[in-house]
C-alpha cells in the first residue's frame, strides 16, 4: 500500500501531522507493509530566494497579522505540538523559501530516505531554528543522514530536480490540495490536516482492508497559502 503525503517543512501542522501519522503506523504494526512518499507543496512561494526573517517579522510584514494574533497562533500551535512531542521554538524559527529544501527531499527520497530527510528538516527549522533556505545548512543536514556532500551540492543545482518539484506542486493543484499535510492513501483516500493518530489509523486500516473512508470528524488542522487554520 502506498501513501503519499503533501507537505511543506514550514507548516508546523505537517510536522504534528507527520508524527501523530508515524506513531499510527508503528501502533498498527504496518510500518513495513507501507510505501510512504513525501511530496512538494510551498505554502509561500513568493518568498524571494535567499530572504530570511522571523517568524514575528513573517506575520507583521508578509501576512498583516496583529502582533497579539500571531502570538496567539503561535502559542496555540505549541501547545499542539507538545501532545505530539514536538517543541516548537517560534522565537527561533526563520521563515524562507523552502524550494531548496525540497529538492534536498527529493535527492533523499531517491536514497529511501525521505521521512528521515523531512524530519531533519522540521527539526532544524522548528527546534533549532536554522535557515533551511541556506546551502551550507542544507549539505550539513543531507550529510546527517548519510547523503553524499557532492552529490547533494550537484542536487541542490540540479536543473532536473527543479521540474520535480515542480510537478509534485502542480499535481497538488490538479488534484485540489490548497493546504497542508495531505495524505493520499492508495490514489484512493484523502485525509487533510494533522488529524489524530487514532483517526490516522482509522484511515489506514480501512484502506489496507479495502473499504471506504472518509474523514470528516475532526477539525482539519493545516496550513494553507493564505492561513493556518486552528
Amino acid at each position: 500500500m502506498k501513501i503519499e503525503i503533501w507537505s511543506d517543512v514550514m507548516c508546523p501542522f505537517c510536522y504534528i501531522g507527520k508524527k501523530n501519522f508515524e506513531n499510527a503506523l508503528e501502533e498498527l504494526s504496518l510500518k513495513d507493509k507501507i510505501d510512504v512518499e513525501w511530496k512538494s507543496f510551498q505554502l509561500d512561494p513568493s518568498l524571494e530566494m535567499g530572504e530570511a526573517i522571523t517568524t514575528a517579522q513573517y506575520f507583521k510584514e508578509k501576512k498583516g497579522f496583529p502582533e497579539n494574533q500571531a502570538k496567539q497562533m503561535t502559542a496555540q500551535v505549541t501547545e499542539m505540538g507538545k501532545s505530539a512531542g514536538i517543541d516548537f521554538n517560534f522565537e527561533k524559527a526563520i521563515i524562507t523559501n523552502t524550494f531548496q529544501a525540497h529538492k534536498l527531499i527529493h535527492l533523499a527520497k531517491k536514497n529511501d530516505l525521505g521521512s528521515e530527510m523531512e524530519e531533519e528538516l522540521f527539526k532544524t527549522h522548528f527546534l533549532e531554528g536554522k535557515n533551511i533556505g541556506d546551502s551550507e545548512t542544507l549539505i550539513n543536514l543531507g550529510k546527517k543522514i548519510d547523503l553524499d556532500s557532492d552529490m547533494i551540492k550537484e542536487a541542490l543545482s540540479s536543473k532536473v530536480l527543479d521540474l520535480e518539484v515542480k510537478h509534485e506542486i502542480i499535481e497538488a493543484s490538479q488534484l485540489g490540495i490548497s493546504g497542508v499535510p495531505f495524505f493520499v492513501i492508495n490514489q484512493k483516500y484523502g485525509v487533510s490536516g494533522a488529524q489524530p493518530v487514532e483517526t490516522f489509523k482509522e484511515a489506514i486500516t480501512q484502506a489496507y482492508n479495502e473499504s471506504s473512508f472518509t474523514s470528516n470528524d475532526n477539525k482539519d488542522l493545516s496550513c494553507s497559502e493564505d492561513d493556518c487554520s486552528i
